[in-house]
């Protein structure tokens, strides 16, 4: 019974401390070949959406589209500011800067070709999102997306605003 107990209280310990995890140091590239630590992503103090996509990920660009179009309204009244992963592979990355073209992302969008962010910060799947308050602490993570997700996600960066 001790060691149950003792089992659960590690587990819950453990669930407390990636909830309010930092950012990982990982470096990273922009489309432009700038290299970026993501321990420094900030944005003055005001929650940051970290979406990882691959351009063959259907469910992934439906979400980053459905995004795009009420991004302009989150940033006006939250001030959030979102930030798009790439995870395809080197031998595909040429491939995302002409997909965010056509789809007309005005979202900052990032390399990850060797999904090392993303397992840093405990995705394995995509599409994977996070969210990162004022202060740099991951304070939610979500695998998947459903048309109308992104409500979820709105809501949540309204209640960090509110804190």
């Amino acid at each position: 019974m001790k060691t149950l107990r003792l089992l659960v209280a590690t587990f819950l310990l453990g669930l407390a401390a990636t909830a309010t995890a930092q950012l990982p140091a990982v470096q990273l590239k922009t489309l432009d070949g700038r290299t970026v630590s993501t321990d420094t992503l900030s944005n003055g103090g005001k929650p940051i959406i970290i979406d990882f996509f691959a351009t063959w990920c259907k469910p992934c660009n439906r979400e980053l589209n459905a995004i795009h179009e009420v991004y302009p309204d989150w940033q006006e009244e939250t001030g959030v500011r979102l930030i798009a992963v790439s995870t395809d592979v080197a031998q595909n990355v040429h491939k995302v800067k002409p997909l965010v073209d056509q789809y007309g992302w005005e979202y900052e969008v990032l390399l990850d070709t060797n999904s090392d962010f993303k397992r840093a910060l405990g995705g394995q799947i995509i599409p994977f999102v996070v969210i990162v308050d004022g202060s740099g602490n991951v304070v939610y993570r979500h695998t998947g997306y459903a048309d109308g997700a992104e409500i979820e996600l709105i809501e949540k960066v309204r209640e960090l605003v509110k804190q």
